[in-house]
């Protein structure tokens, strides 16, 4: 048994030497990678293969194929081993990119540690992109730019890596409204000026379509004739008219030529970049200005008016426009007749239109007069209602009393109105019985209300002569009495100059004194303000003029003194007149009916001092 079991593990040990043998001869390199080449085999393939790739350096430019594209990145092959991928943001400059298209790329890294190579197609543009430039300049090629962003007075462009600047006028012929609508795309461009010191380049994309549009704007110009029809489209819109771009030629419509009607400012009319037909009018001898019009394609209005349409007609129509002389309304488009303003209200006074109406008003009229050859028409306002003075002695009779308003001064007298388009004449000597009145600004003002009295009726001249003292008695005719001659009244001096003194009396009368019945007892000159006696010399009733002396009452006391006789009748005389002024001196002009009492009184008095004097 002993025997056996050593048999068996010198067997099994043999049999184990055998087996580690042949590992010892195996390759497990070759096994773990799986390959089915040798080592030998395997570096003969790979020295194969590498004389079949492009050799690259780093930091080099070289040109690749585009071979594949993502939203996010271009595969790009370069001949070497493997793909590079660059950012696809690199190339928005060139939104047409496609498979296949040849581009330059710059080799940042052969093989970064992930194995990959590294590509960047903006180092490579940037690189060459000044020699690009100053050889489009040269040649004055056509190159493409991506337009990055707005800045002040145009934009910035991308051109092979710089950023150039695109002034706004050079962004197209026509003006630019919205800059913003360019930022974002491609376009075409020519280098126009290059500054090597600071490395600025500006360029244009109006270069590229002035030279065909040069081409077309001879041909139109060649083919202008006056009358001649042409779509154009809105390129300015001003103040005073429109300007057509007639394909590479300007032309103006004046205001007055885009409609028939009133046109307030064109933007009413057209819009920017509208088309357009458009008659040429007139041009200069360059062809350079041209004169074009819109309203001249549509007949005038005036040939449509309708033919019934005559004088005394009532109109509607808007009022478009307003001067002081008047206004104009268009009752149709383009047919406009004008209201004077001496046609709107029956008043005669002077007055602008704009006190009547203002613009876009919406008024009636009627048709004065129409001249359709002339294409004028005249219209009123006024004819649509009654006129005041058809029955005018029946509204205002003479003596019948009215408040009126003041309108207007004069030196004569004053005008006023008692209602529109009656108006009066208020005489200066028509205002006060009493009151010295030199102009009428001191007896009233303009606008203020007035009672008056219709004295006269002047049809024919549309006016009524009134008055307002007429609204009393005439206190002259109680002063006739008062102020009798030789009678004293106390009074108080207001003025005095070259030629006498004024005398402030009762009731608000005046009389006059000469400078030497001004004299007073002890020889010296009364003053203004002073109150004296003064005696009555001379009573005018007719020019309601009283003269006065106060000299008179010293120098006749004495003659009186003289004859006693007359001494005692002449102070009875001035007691009674002392006891009447007492009695009357709460008696003003308005109180006419104690003024009437007065007046009786007064002349019982004098029948009983005749009476007396008789006996």
């Amino acid at each position: 048994m002993i025997n056996q079991e050593e048999n068996a593990a010198k067997e099994a040990a043999l049999n184990a030497k055998s087996a580690n043998a042949g590992l010892e001869n195996f390759d497990w390199e070759s096994y773990a990678e799986d390959a089915i080449y040798s080592k030998d085999q395997r570096n003969e393939l790979e020295t194969m293969y590498n004389q079949t790739l492009s050799t690259i350096g780093e930091n080099e430019v070289v040109e690749g194929t585009v071979i594949a594209m993502t939203k996010r990145e271009v595969f790009i092959n370069i001949g070497y081993k493997s793909e590079g991928v660059v950012t696809i943001s690199e190339f928005r400059y060139n939104p047409e990119l496609k498979i296949g298209e040849k581009v330059e790329v710059y080799v940042e890294n052969p093989e970064d540690k992930k194995g990959q190579l590294v590509l960047s197609h903006k180092k490579a543009r940037a690189l060459r992109s000044w020699d690009r430039v100053n050889s489009a300049l040269e040649k004055d090629e056509i190159i493409k730019g991506y337009i990055k962003c707005r800045t002040k007075g145009g934009m910035i462009v991308d051109v092979f890596g710089i950023e150039a600047f695109l002034p706004g006028s050079q962004i197209d012929v026509k003006p630019i409204r919205d800059y913003d609508i360019f930022v974002g795309k491609t376009m075409e461009f020519k280098v126009v000026k290059i500054n090597q010191e600071y490395k600025n380049v500006v360029v244009s994309h109006k270069a590229l379509i002035e030279a065909e549009l040069e081409q077309q704007k001879k041909d139109i110009i060649a083919k202008l004739e006056k009358g001649q029809v042409l779509e154009g489209t809105v390129k300015n819109i001003t103040s005073y008219g429109v300007f057509i771009d007639l394909g590479g030629v300007d032309g103006l419509i004046h205001i007055t030529d885009l409609s028939w009607g009133r046109v307030n400012h064109p933007e009413e009319v057209v819009q920017l970049d509208q088309k357009l037909n458009v008659v040429i009018l007139d041009f200069d001898d360059s062809k350079k200005r041209i004169a074009l019009g819109l309203k001249q394609l549509t007949s005038h209005p005036w040939d449509s008016l309708d033919t019934n349409l005559k004088v005394g007609d009532v109109v509607k129509g808007k009022v478009v426009v307003i001067a002081d002389y008047g206004a104009f309304v268009e009752i149709a488009t383009g047919v406009e007749g004008l209201i004077h303003v001496s046609e709107m209200s029956w008043s005669q006074h002077l007055r602008s239109a704009q006190e009547f109406l203002k613009v876009g008003d919406t008024v009636e009229a009627q048709i004065l007069t129409l001249d359709r050859d002339e294409r004028k028409m005249s219209l009123g306002m006024k004819q649509l209602r009654n006129d005041p003075w058809d029955k005018i002695e029946e509204r205002y009779p003479v003596n019948s009393k009215h408040t009126a308003k003041v309108r207007n001064f004069t030196t004569f007298g004053v005008f006023v109105e008692i209602e529109e388009g009656v108006d009066g004449l208020i005489h200066i000597s028509d205002l006060s019985w009493t009151k010295k009145i030199k102009h009428p600004a001191e007896f009233t003002t303009v606008g203020a209300e007035i009672e008056v009295v219709v004295l006269e009726i002047d049809k024919e001249n549309r006016r009524l002569s009134l008055g307002h003292k007429q609204l009393e008695e005439n206190p002259w005719d109680v002063f006739e009495t008062l102020f009798t001659v030789d009678s004293v009244h106390e009074g108080t001096i207001t003025d005095i100059f070259d030629k006498g003194a004024v005398v402030a009396l009762q009731y608000g009368v005046e009389g006059f004194v000469t400078p030497k019945h001004l004299t007073k007892e002890d020889g010296s000159q009364a003053k203004v303000d002073e109150k004296l006696e003064f005696k009555v010399i001379e009573f005018n009733k007719a020019a309601k003029r009283i003269i006065l002396s106060h000299s008179r009452i010293f120098e006749d006391d004495k003659k009186v003194e003289d004859k006693g006789e007359k001494k005692s009748k002449a102070s009875t005389t001035q007691k009674a007149v002392k006891k009447l002024k007492a009695n009357l001196e709460k008696t003003t002009l308005g109180d006419i009916s104690e003024l009437a009492a007065l007046k009786s009184e007064l002349e019982e008095n004098q029948k009983k001092d005749d009476s007396k004097a008789s006996e």
